[in-house]
């Protein structure tokens, strides 16, 4: 019964509904309570052959009331208990979804989207039920299985009654020691469907992948071990959950032999009539429903205790990016400064970001190059506040960037990640994403400055076109190219490009970054690309390896200094001549 103390929230928030519903089950039980009475009645007014016309209509018309009233009582019930479980279900939902919102970078790294999914729906369902049928369970195997015992006692014989009703207590003791069992069974059932669902939502989103490296028999073995032992699990908590009904008939049996042994004495003893018997097994057979009841509540609490306890669970981590109570609302803009000491990722004892220092003026261009794991993703990273455990200070325009809500921060940047997800809705609702109240002239505008203007107009629908799910029908650069689009139409502030170009030919590169210094004379970029076409014209380039800053300067002073950067600048012009001279002697 833990799981109604932990729900006890939303029970006293809406108490009125459900006591609205409980009231309805019962005048549901006290309608059940009739026809039984009236059978009975009438089979005895049949042996003494005292059976009238008008008593026989009287008899009809209390049936078809009792048919009536249990269609307009169970209505009411159902519209107040199911309706409430929706609602918390909602409230529930909502709850969960907006937690997924708030939570930062770490979260995610912890908890992988299936697992979430599952969460969100499997354990959301259970819990659902508790506020469902666990309460309709509840209440009415109460009310029903009081008022039944009574009616047996006042209308037939108490004695009979005590004798029919010794059998119950061996149906509590099953109950609980099924329903702990249940629990710690069903804990690893959800556990495991979580693991499913990982592996399921892995295997759709990795399809290319795994076709394209041959391994699609590996990976269906795999799949199918994580079935077989999903449905090991489950089989265990179906077996206990099989095991309610059959003790519960058990004991109904037990209790029909005593009605019919102890009743037919009392008949034959003329203690009760034959249609008080008959009514009383009518009873009996009301008193199946709470009897079954019993064993299906457990089974329901058992559950919804133990989805409860994992979204809890989820609901109690805490981000550890936290806004400042008085944090600034007005979106940041100014020159940006730069100073971390020291960075490393949580769990992570290697330092990430070492000394790196960099002040960026408003308006200018920062390009950051370096091999793969330099450090450069990481840099944006802070500068988004993805983490804030970092040794140093980040400031954008004369504040620390921990001194503005998260909102007024990150409206004043655009950033293009390496992965450039793309949703499954329309073209032009993809580059307005951040904004829908966008025109169409100022999506096409920002098309045009990303340089995909063009291809949109050769797609099947132009800027109606679906692009797929996560842009599966683009090509890399396509994509590339509508991200870009997405983070300029805002006209952010500060313009983050983490490696967005390299999927694009030079000709495009060089066209995008000529279209950005015009649009964005006075805004301020940061590039970081493998490519050093990319930021040869940035007013300051930094070069990052292992998380040092190594080189600094313009173009020609990194290219004078004779170091990493010019003999990268040698090797990549050098390949470019190369690839060009055998694109010639191609088409020639």
């Amino acid at each position: 019964m833990g799981i109604f103390k932990k729900l006890g929230w939303y029970f006293k928030q809406e108490w009125r509904r459900y006591l609205f519903g409980v009231v309805f089950l019962l005048l549901v039980a006290l309608v059940n309570l009739i026809p039984p009475r009236v059978i009975g009645s009438l089979i005895d007014l049949m042996d003494g052959h005292q059976l009238t016309t008008s008593k026989l209509f009287f008899m009809l018309g209390l049936l078809v009331f009792a048919g009536v009233g249990q269609y307009v009582f169970r209505y009411g019930w159902r519209t107040a208990i199911w309706g409430g479980a929706a609602k918390l279900e909602k409230t529930l939902r909502s709850r969960l979804f907006w937690h997924f919102m708030k939570m930062d970078a770490t979260f995610y790294q912890r908890h992988r989207t299936g697992d979430l999914m599952a969460h969100a729906t499997n354990d959301l369902n259970a819990i659902q039920n508790v506020a469902g049928a666990g309460i309709l369970t509840l209440f009415d195997s109460i009310i029903t299985g009081s008022t039944t015992i009574i009616a047996m006692i006042m209308f037939v014989d108490w004695r009979l009654t005590l004798l029919a009703i010794l059998p119950m207590p061996l149906l509590a003791i099953m109950a609980r020691k099924l329903g702990m069992r249940l629990h710690r069974e069903f804990s690893r059932s959800q556990a495991a469907f979580s693991r499913l669902n990982d592996k399921t939502q892995e295997s759709i989103s990795g399809i290319k992948v795994i076709k394209t490296f041959g391994q699609d028999k590996e990976d269906t073995e795999d799949f199918d071990k994580i079935v077989d032992k999903t449905i090991g699990i489950n089989k265990r908590v179906n077996f206990i959950d099989s095991l309610f009904d059959p003790t519960t008939s058990l004991i109904m049996g037990i209790t029909y032999i005593i009605t019919i042994i102890y009743g037919g004495h009392l008949v034959m003893s003329s203690a009760i009539t034959i249609g008080q018997l008959v009514s009383f097994v009518s009873y009996v057979s009301a008193l199946v429903w709470p009897m079954f009841a019993i064993g299906r509540l457990f089974n329901v609490l058992e559950r919804g205790n133990a989805s409860y306890d994992r979204v809890a669970s989820l609901l109690r981590e805490k981000s550890a990016i936290i806004e400042a109570p008085d944090a600034i609302q007005t979106p940041a803009h100014g020159d940006i400064r730069f100073k971390v000491n020291k960075f490393s990722y949580p769990d992570d004892d290697h330092a990430t970001l070492v000394n790196v220092h960099f002040t960026l003026p408003e308006g200018e261009t920062l390009g950051i190059v370096g091999r793969v794991g330099a450090g450069k993703s990481t840099i944006f990273k802070l500068l988004l506040r993805e983490f804030d455990n970092y040794d140093g200070e980040i400031d954008f325009g004369g504040h620390n960037i921990k001194e503005y809500t998260l909102d007024a921060l990150l409206d004043s940047i655009g950033y293009v990640p390496q992965d450039n997800f793309l949703f499954s809705t329309t073209v032009a609702d993809n580059i307005r994403f951040s904004s829908f109240d966008k025109q169409q002239e100022e999506v096409e505008e920002a098309a045009r400055e990303s340089a995909v203007h063009n291809d949109i107009l050769d797609f099947t629908e132009g800027y109606g076109t679906l692009v797929g799910e996560r842009g599966v029908s683009l090509s890399g650069g396509q994509k590339q190219r509508l991200a870009i689009a997405r983070a300029v139409i805002t006209t952010p502030e500060l313009l983050i490009l983490d490696d967005s170009l390299s999927a694009v030919d030079a000709k495009t590169e060089a066209e995008i970054l000529h279209n950005l210094k015009q649009e964005r004379q006075n805004k301020t970029t940061i590039i970081a690309a493998q490519r050093l076409s990319s930021v040869m014209h940035a007013n300051q380039i930094l070069v990052l390896a292992d998380g040092h800053v190594i080189e600094r300067g313009t173009h020609e002073e990194l290219l004078k200094n004779d170091g990493w950067y010019a003999e990268m600048w040698a090797k990549q012009e050098l390949q470019g001549e190369i690839e060009t001279k055998i694109e010639g002697e191609t088409l020639g």
